[in-house]
């Protein structure tokens, strides 16, 4: 079997049961806002820059004003992509929420950079967003059961690089627990990023990776002024009416925590990795 259809089969097998998804109070999907709100905000208080980071910027023009160009696929409020604003003279976000689109242009006047936002999805809609020197998607992999498509827009997209962060297994694998006690179900946690470097590869793409650890030290991660409200993201994803919340935050134990100010609910480690590549096409083309 291809990479590719192992992938969206992992995927597939990850699919929460359609009684469990008509039975729930609100659709488990979408993110809240203020979530990625403080994620763009926290994410240029690292002291150190990410790896994503670092790899962006080494693909734009180092000289001169800030005059490098940058889209961001899948942007949220920009928190992977505000931070190459020192060398970006205008940083696209394309997303397919509105109010995402609109924090993310907050966000971007707050860094002092020049920035426009596409509504669309991705790559449906690919032919609406420009061409770049930089394409960059943080933590967009596993919400993709197509891959191929995805990252063959995101690299004809881009003159120099394509930058991808995502965490090294499915970002809610961590739930797996949850949803036995919660409804007897057995959700999967793979896929995993290795999975998604075989599908890239075998489109004749050279895959540069690095790891890094992601820690309770690390204040990218965002997160909720309120306990309540990490524990309401988390009931959301379960399909669980507001009335299972007490018993949801006996279930969480110490994954709720407070991280840097914000409560949040999760590991409190996890592996995120960085995969990149150059291009070759024109911008302008």
């Amino acid at each position: 079997m291809k990479a590719a259809d192992r992938w969206a089969g992992a995927l597939a097998a990850r699919a929460i049961p359609q009684p469990i998804i008509d039975a729930a109070p609100t659709s488990p999907w979408g993110f809240p806002t203020e979530l990625f709100r403080t994620r763009a905000r926290m994410s240029s208080a690292r002291p150190v820059a990410t790896p994503t980071t670092v790899r962006g910027l080494e693909a734009l023009p180092a000289s001169g004003p800030p005059s490098g160009t940058v889209l961001d696929v899948g942007v949220g409020g920009g928190a992977t992509s505000l931070p190459l604003a020192p060398r970006a003279g205008r940083i696209t976000g394309f997303d397919q929420q509105a109010d995402m689109l609109a924090i993310f242009l907050e966000a971007a006047g707050g860094a002092g950079v020049d920035a426009e936002a596409v509504q669309g999805r991705w790559p449906d809609d690919e032919g609406t967003a420009p061409r770049a020197e930089v394409v960059i998607s943080g933590h967009t992999l596993y919400n993709v059961p197509d891959l191929v498509p995805f990252v063959s827009a995101l690299d004809a997209h881009a003159s120099r690089r394509v930058v991808l962060e995502a965490t090294e297994r499915h970002p809610l694998g961590w739930m797996r627990d949850l949803w036995r006690r919660f409804h007897d179900l057995d959700i999967p946690d793979a896929p995993s990023i290795d999975l998604a470097v075989e599908v890239i590869e075998a489109k004749g793409i050279a895959v540069s990776r690095e790891d890094r650890p992601d820690r309770d030290d690390d204040p990218g991660a965002g997160g909720f002024d309120a306990a309540e409200d990490a524990v309401a993201l988390i009931r959301t994803r379960l399909c669980l009416p507001a009335s299972r919340d007490a018993e949801l935050t006996e279930a969480l134990g110490d994954r709720l925590r407070v991280r840097h100010g914000l409560w949040t609910a999760g590991p409190a480690s996890r592996t995120v990795v960085t995969l990149w590549w150059d291009t070759h096409h024109d911008e302008s083309s």
